[in-house]
């Protein structure tokens, strides 16, 4: 369990809007994953990012809003992330491990803020369930899109198809994670893309 008091920053420093919630966000996280949400606690959160419990709300009116709040911050840089790694190339069996790599990139992050989107205790809380499935099924279109202007797979075999890979990816990568990254990450990646691509590339291309 994580406490408070020996990471608590110093309180009294005066700080600009933008970078004050940056700050309650950043507390915010490292309490949510270290104890999850029930149990995190909004007189933790201010403590440790050095305010009063006040301040805390002036920014965020609940501890669910601060939840939400990272939550689309990280559920964005994923979608952000995914489609880079479409836009870094033209040759879809790169595209498919640039893809494989986004998710491993994630989950393998600083903070362990992949668990806000993926190991979430409160999956089950409508407004969680929405993001995390438009999460999911952003990065599903975009991937989508791509098979379907370069196969002859129907738009509905190529969505199924995007958010199979996004499965494969996001589960991976969060099994090899919690084997503490026993195969190096690189080669986790390549051996993953390889299984991808060996079945996505059994569709013929259009041109």
């Amino acid at each position: 369990m994580v406490t408070a008091t020996p990471d608590a920053r110093p309180r009294g420093t005066r700080l600009p809007r933008l970078a004050r919630r940056r700050q309650l966000l950043g507390a915010a996280q490292e309490v949510f994953v270290a104890q999850g949400y029930h149990a995190a606690a909004m007189d933790e959160i201010a403590e440790r990012a050095g305010v009063s419990k006040p301040v805390l709300y002036q920014h965020f009116p609940g501890k669910l809003e601060l939840y939400l709040a990272l939550l689309d911050e990280h559920a964005e840089a994923l979608v952000r992330t995914v489609r880079d790694a479409l836009e870094s190339t033209t040759d879809n069996k790169q595209r498919v491990q640039a893809v494989i790599a986004a998710f491993y990139d994630f989950v393998a992050g600083e903070g362990e803020a992949y668990r806000l989107v993926f190991e979430s205790d409160l999956r089950n809380v409508a407004p969680v369930r929405a993001r995390v499935e438009r999460t999911n099924q952003q990065c599903a279109e975009m991937i989508a899109q791509v098979i379907a202007e370069d196969t002859d797979a129907p738009p509905d075999e190529a969505h199924l198809l995007g958010m199979s890979l996004v499965g494969m990816a996001e589960v991976s990568a969060r099994y090899w994670l919690s084997q503490h990254r026993a195969i190096p990450k690189d080669t986790a990646e390549k051996l993953i893309a390889r299984l991808a691509w060996r079945g996505i590339s059994g569709f013929p291309r259009t041109s």
